[in-house]
C-alpha cells in the first residue's frame, strides 16, 4: 500500500513540476516579447533568456515517463545556444544568426521525431513546437523580419534585436503550451490508473 501511495504522489509530483516549467517558459516568453520596448539589449540578456529556458525545459523532460532523452536533448540544444550568445558577445547581431537557425532547425527535427513515438494532445503540440521552430529558422533564413510590427508597436529599435525577441517569444511560448499539454497527460493517466486500482 505504501508503494502505491508512493507511486501515486511521484506522478502528481511530476505533473504538478512540469506544469510549473511550462508557464514559466510562457512567462519568459512574454519578457523576450517585451524587450524590443527596452530599446537597448545585449547578447548577455536573448543568451540568458536562452539559458533560462534550456535548463527549465531539460528538467521539466527529466521529469516525463516517456520521451525523456528527447525532451532532456531539447533543452540541452537550448541551453548551448544561450551559451553562445553569452560567450561571443556582438556589437551586431548578424554573426549570430547562424547559432540560432541552428538552434531551431534541430529543436525542430528533435520535436518532430518525438512526435512519431507519441499519440493524443501531446503529439499534436509536440508537432505544433516543431514547425513553429522551423518556420521561424525558415523565416531567419529568407531574411524576413517581424522587425515592423515591433517598431509599430514600440517605436525604432534595432530591427534585427527586434525579430530575434519575437523569434524567442514565439518558440518559448509554443514549448510552454506543450509542456501544459505534457503535464495534463501525466496528471489523466494517474487518474486512469488510480480508478483501476480502486476498481480492482
Amino acid at each position: 500500500m505504501a508503494t502505491r501511495v508512493e507511486a501515486g504522489w511521484s506522478a502528481r509530483a511530476r505533473a504538478r513540476g512540469i506544469a510549473v516549467a511550462g508557464l514559466a517558459i510562457i512567462f519568459l516568453g512574454i519578457g523576450a516579447a517585451l524587450m524590443p520596448a527596452g530599446k537597448s539589449i545585449s547578447s548577455d540578456i536573448l543568451g540568458a533568456l536562452l539559458v533560462a529556458t534550456g535548463l527549465v525545459e531539460s528538467i521539466a523532460g527529466s521529469l516525463r515517463r516517456t520521451l525523456r532523452p528527447f525532451a532532456m536533448a531539447a533543452g540541452g540544444v537550448t541551453t548551448l545556444a544561450g551559451l553562445l550568445f553569452i560567450l561571443n558577445p556582438e556589437t551586431h547581431f548578424f554573426p549570430t544568426v547562424a547559432p540560432v537557425i541552428a538552434w531551431l532547425l534541430i529543436r525542430s527535427l528533435i520535436l518532430a521525431y518525438a512526435a512519431t513515438h507519441v499519440g493524443g494532445g501531446v503529439r499534436t503540440w509536440m508537432a505544433l513546437s516543431a514547425g513553429m521552430d522551423f518556420v521561424l529558422a525558415a523565416l531567419l533564413i529568407t531574411g524576413l523580419s517581424i522587425a515592423t510590427i515591433i517598431v509599430s508597436l514600440f517605436g525604432p529599435t534595432p530591427p534585427l534585436i527586434a525579430s530575434f525577441a519575437w523569434v524567442l517569444a514565439a518558440s518559448f511560448v509554443v514549448n510552454g503550451l506543450l509542456l501544459l499539454e505534457v503535464a495534463s497527460c501525466e496528471r489523466h493517466g494517474y487518474a486512469e490508473r488510480n480508478g483501476r486500482t480502486a476498481a480492482s
